[in-house]
């Protein structure tokens, strides 16, 4: 069996293993991980021996000549796949989409030093840190340096032998990639969303009619334009090379027969020169650790990923991730895309999608990458001998054509992957059906009405927990609506995170439980008249409601937040930005600690004080007419599942956090200190976390299951 066809079994066994197993497939990421890990073990000291060693062989002035001259080549080709790659999103179709609260929204990444990230104070820690482009300036500088040393041949004997060796260890490592590749497929089966996997397909379509249309037109047309070689000439000769390296997904083994088939097609063009004529020999081993057309073209996924999960990348993202990205990409892809996946903001779990799609996607890139080869070859030769046929008529008809045929090709992939679907929205189904994570052994009592007084307890002066555990019974408060704490499922059962603390609280006591709405309006006077024992629906512990009400402590932050339309996510993620605009309108919950923080971080704001009942009123278009909702991430991320046209916008650098707790009646002091230990008790066992989790993160959000109570 091949190598290809391994690793092909090792896909559909893994897709397969996982589709079984579903969620139970999550241990195989572990393997995954690994795998990826083995992978990039060698890159950067491979990176760095080799570009020290290929630089530090060359000749002086036949250097300087051969990187001015091809490296001019070298950037017309990283430009014509940067055209590429900027153009790929206006083939992506407008979508309906929302996703769960993400940590990735309230991390407040420092900003990119370009100083730091290009200018290497320190190689040791560039390398030992992962900094891709430090230590690809500082091998160059080395290896430049290193072109007229004295006696360099000492030195560059051992580090050839090193580079060989750090190839081998690649080599094996690459035959684990059949075992990796199942890992991989057998964790991305198991646990991706369907509706998202849909969209999947999106970027592997772009992606390889993107490298279909430059390795088979754009790249031999600029061979044809700058050179005699006709492009038919180049596709007829290269053929061969091309589906061996789609194949095998390998440029590098199709490298000797690529540098053959060059020289032939140079010495049919009429070449005399037998120095010239050997120029692909130098050439391609010289300028094969510069990042290819392949490379370059897979900095798309960044943008596909952006799109994905719907991150918003400003004009003012883009100079910098292009910049970023052709300098990382002297390493290794897997090496470069967590590194600007970070550099844009974009949730990193997207990384995975790319390990799952390279699979295909990197038989496509080959073809991109071995017509990038062939440039460089024909053309740098053409270059070196002074004999470019640089015509302005010429070019400029060429790139007229390439620009139309482009356009065309961008218009019908977008028509095309229309036509496909990009996957139905399902995601406010999802939320309306969400069920406990842990259903209860006894169902609760739950009412729709607020009920009357519980009677005192008994005898005059005992305390509220002793009451509790005399009638065997607790009442809890829950606030409706309270997303995604307490709420009403599309099945009528009352869910949520503070409804299934309940009932682990209840069953943690040995008591029943009783949930009884609680009058948002109100909810101090009906702790103090005896109508609950204590009150948990996602309630805010502020300064006002500390007076008032004898709270338990924290189990959960939240993170002051924006909900605002799609198209303004951008703008409202900075804060500075919200300050220095003039009259935006924005609503808020009718509290007076929200009003206050508002009005201290961003006092040129119009706020408009809005009922905690009328909250999601606005996102329906029953409010006022305004720029934004101030809301926290957690809640307003539930929130966009059901209005997918708003989105979650953290103002950063700004970090305001907002605790929840659970409010006790009759002030009772013993139930607050069973209140504080009990919560600890569950941080330390793990079910805040779990229902954490399940019901701000989105885990088996898709789970729902029998016996959740109802009213």
């Amino acid at each position: 069996m091949s190598f290809t066809a391994k690793i092909l079994v090792g896909l559909g066994l893994g897709a397969a293993v996982g589709w079984f197993l579903g969620a139970r497939a999550e241990p195989f990421r572990l393997v995954a991980d690994a795998f990826v890990r083995l992978l990039e073990m060698t890159v950067l000291p491979y990176l760095t021996v080799s570009l020290v060693a290929g630089i530090g062989r060359l000749d002086p002035r036949r250097a300087k000549s051969l990187f001015l001259r091809v490296g001019a080549i070298t950037l017309v080709l990283w430009g014509l796949a940067l055209s590429l790659v900027l153009l790929m999103p206006l083939a992506f179709p407008e979508i309906q989409t929302a996703s769960f609260f993400s940590t990735t929204l309230v991390e407040d990444r420092p900003r990119i030093d370009l100083v730091s990230l290009y200018v290497p104070s320190n190689p040791f820690y560039s390398l030992a840190n992962n900094v891709v482009p430090a230590v690809v300036v500082f091998s160059f500088v080395l290896g430049v340096a290193l072109m007229g040393a004295p006696g360099k041949e000492r030195l560059l004997d051992p580090l050839t032998v090193l580079e060989g060796a750090l190839a081998r260890a690649n080599r094996f490592l690459i035959r684990l990639t059949p075992i990796g590749v199942f890992a991989i497929a057998a964790h991305f089966a198991g646990t991706v969303d369907l509706g998202q996997l849909a969209r999947l397909r999106v970027y592997l379509v772009a992606y390889g009619v993107l490298a279909l249309f430059l390795a088979l037109y754009l790249l031999p047309a600029l061979v044809a334009c700058l050179t005699p070689i006709p492009a038919g000439r180049v596709l007829r000769s290269m053929k061969d090379v091309l589906i061996t390296g789609f194949m095998t997904g390998d440029v590098f083994v199709v490298l000797p027969t690529l540098i053959e088939r060059c020289k032939e097609l140079l010495s049919e063009a009429a070449v005399s020169d037998a120095q010239d004529a050997a120029l692909p020999e130098v050439i391609v081993p010289a300028f094969y650790n510069f990042p290819h057309a392949a490379k370059i073209l897979s900095l798309s996924f960044v943008l596909f990923a952006a799109w994905y999960s719907e991150t918003a990348l400003r004009l003012a993202d883009y100079p910098r991730l292009v910049v970023a990205g052709v300098v990382s990409l002297f390493g290794s892809v897997n090496g470069a895309i967590p590194f600007l996946l970070d550099v844009a903001r974009v949730p990193m779990d997207t990384f995975q999608l790319f390990l799952a799609t390279s699979i295909l996607a990197a038989r496509f890139g080959t073809l991109a990458a071995a017509m990038h080869m062939v440039v460089i070859a024909l053309v740098g030769t053409y270059a070196l001998s002074g004999r470019l046929r640089l015509s302005p008529g010429r070019i400029a008809r060429e790139l007229v054509m390439a620009s139309g045929f482009a356009a065309l090709t961008i218009v019908g992939l977008g028509v095309a992957i229309r036509a496909m679907g990009a996957g139905q929205y399902e995601g406010d189904r999802v939320a309306l059906e969400m069920g406990l994570l842990r259903p209860p052994a006894e169902p609760a009592v739950i009412l729709r009405e607020v009920p009357e007084p519980l009677p005192p307890p008994a005898p005059a002066g005992s305390s509220l927990l002793a009451a509790v555990r005399q009638r065997r019974l607790v009442r809890v408060g829950y606030v409706e609506g309270q997303a995604p704490y307490s709420f009403f499922n599309s099945r009528g059962e009352l869910v949520g995170f503070d409804v299934e603390m309940a009932y682990t609280l209840a069953s943690d006591l040995g008591v029943a439980l009783e949930l009884a709405p609680v009058p948002k309006e109100r909810l101090a006077f009906a702790l103090e008249d005896g109508r609950y024992d204590l009150v948990m629906g996602g309630v805010f512990m502020v300064t006002r409601r500390v007076g008032q009400l004898d709270f338990s402590p924290p189990y959960v932050d939240e993170t002051l937040a924006f909900v605002v339309r799609d198209h303004r996510r951008a703008e409202f993620s900075s804060a500075e930005w919200v300050r220095a605009q003039k009259g935006l309108r924005v609503a808020a919950p009718d509290l007076p600690y929200f009003l206050t923080v508002l009005r201290r971080e961003f006092p040129d704001l119009q706020v408009v004080p809005v009922p905690l009942r009328d909250v999601q009123g606005f996102l329906s278009g029953k409010g006022e007419s305004v720029d934004a909702l101030c809301l926290t991430a957690e809640r307003g991320s539930f929130l966009t599942l059901l209005y997918p046209a708003f989105a979650v916008a953290v103002p950063h650098p700004l970090e305001v956090r907002l605790p929840l707790a659970y409010p006790v009646g009759r002030h009772d002091l013993e139930m607050t200190r069973y209140l504080a230990t009990w919560i600890d008790l569950k941080k330390k066992d793990g079910t805040i976390q779990a229902l954490y989790e399940h019901w701000i993160l989105g885990r088996d959000a898709r789970r729902s299951p029998a016996g959740a109570p109802r009213p």
